[in-house]
């Protein structure tokens, strides 16, 4: 199947259009990251406290930055978490323990910073353990349960909080729904005691310092050594500087990428590590089907220019870089849009990553082996780039 049929386009006279394009939008990274919002690492790079919270209408990320800048929490990270229908967002903390006690102490933060008006005197019940509400009922006794009263209790707490976390999803709006959930006397006492605010904190997570530090070390060298091995293979498989083109190449669609990331402010997380790296493997792909047809074509074309013979072997494998492209776009694309919260990050570098590492390959990659030609005649060292041993030996 081809998407064009004998194409033409003369991609390096374009070249000069392709670099500025390139400078442009990675000089605009590199200043986000070095000037502006920095490279934004997730809490699996950063170390922190994960809470999750869950509101019982479509959350306000203005009031909740008011509330968090109000408690202290000047530099707690807010985001969206899961469907927008689920009401969900994810608050950042930068805790620096790993202990139970950094954990209850995030989750207190919050409930804290979120229950600006709170009724004086009283407990939130959607943010309320079974524990407490078992010890709250066994003081009150609204059962007059006599020596049984520590079990029946228990089980009546255990029933309130299962039904407001698993059929509620965290939050009750009101006490009338606790009906054929728990007794009616026990329905009266939590009124007496408690009130209902609008949000629940769903769960909390934790990363300590060093496991973060451990893992920027490991994302660091995952992509170097990819990079390395990405230079032996074309080497050996092609000519060294194959193998510099291939490198710079993957090294520019990184850097737009993370450069992406700053601009747009947001996090970088193992999953986008995960993306990165996938990426760097998709446009190597790219490059060397570009690559091995220029090699096929020096052999046919000896006497042709060497950029000549670039620009046909680009336009040979047009149709299959589009097409190729094209329907892997278009799959990154939907997990994007529709992914959810979770794969966000994931798919957005996708996104940009599969644009510009396509591009990359035909206005990057090529421009540099036609460039190194030219320094190679003006230094007098060679008339041609050839594309391995057997073509040095066929030209000699």
């Amino acid at each position: 199947m081809e998407f064009f049929r004998n194409p033409n386009i003369d991609f390096l006279g374009k070249k000069w259009y392709f670099l500025a394009f390139s400078l442009v939008f990675s000089v605009a990274g590199v200043l986000s990251m070095l000037f502006w919002h920095g490279i934004p690492l997730g809490v699996d790079f950063r170390g922190g406290t994960l809470v999750y919270v869950k509101f019982s209408h479509a959350p306000d990320y203005n009031a909740i930055r008011v509330a968090m800048d109000r408690a202290g929490l000047l530099n707690a990270r807010r985001q969206r978490y899961g469907p927008v229908t689920n009401n969900e967002v994810l608050i950042a903390l930068e805790e620096k323990e790993t202990s139970e006690q950094a954990l209850d102490r995030g989750k207190v933060q919050i409930i804290n910073a979120l229950e600006s008006n709170a009724p004086q005197g009283k407990l939130d019940l959607n943010n309320t353990s079974s524990l407490a509400l078992t010890s709250y009922l066994l003081q009150k006794d609204p059962l007059r349960a006599g020596t049984d009263a520590n079990q029946r209790y228990a089980a009546q707490a255990q029933a309130i909080v299962n039904y407001r976390d698993k059929t509620r999803g965290g939050v009750l709006s009101s006490f009338d729904e606790l009906k054929g959930v728990a007794d009616p006397a026990v329905i009266a006492a939590l009124r007496e005691g408690f009130y209902l605010s609008d949000f629940g904190v769903r769960n909390v997570e934790i990363v300590g310092p060093q496991v973060g530090k451990q893992l920027q070390t490991q994302a660091k060298l995952a992509v170097l050594y990819s990079l390395a091995g990405m230079l032996v293979y074309l080497g050996f498989r092609f000519e060294w500087i194959y193998g510099v083109a291939a490198v710079v190449t993957v090294f520019h669609d990184t850097l737009i990428t993370v450069g992406a990331f700053s601009l747009a402010n947001k996090e970088i997380s193992l999953t986008v590590i995960a993306a990165i790296l996938t990426l760097i493997g998709y446009s190597n792909n790219d490059t060397i089907v570009i690559f091995d047809r220029i090699r096929e074509n020096l052999k046919l074309m000896r006497r042709e220019k060497l950029a000549d013979v670039v620009n046909k072997s680009i336009n040979q494998t047009l149709s299959r870089t589009i097409l190729t492209a094209g329907l892997t776009f278009l799959t990154v694309l939907a997990l994007y849009l529709f992914g959810g919260e979770v794969l966000h990050g994931f798919s957005f570098a996708l996104v940009i990553g599969i644009l510009i590492g396509t591009y990359s390959s035909i206005a990057i990659a090529a421009p540099i082996l036609v460039a190194y030609q030219d320094w190679r005649t003006k230094r007098k060292q060679g008339p041609m780039v050839t594309a391995g041993k057997e073509s040095r030996r066929r030209a000699v």
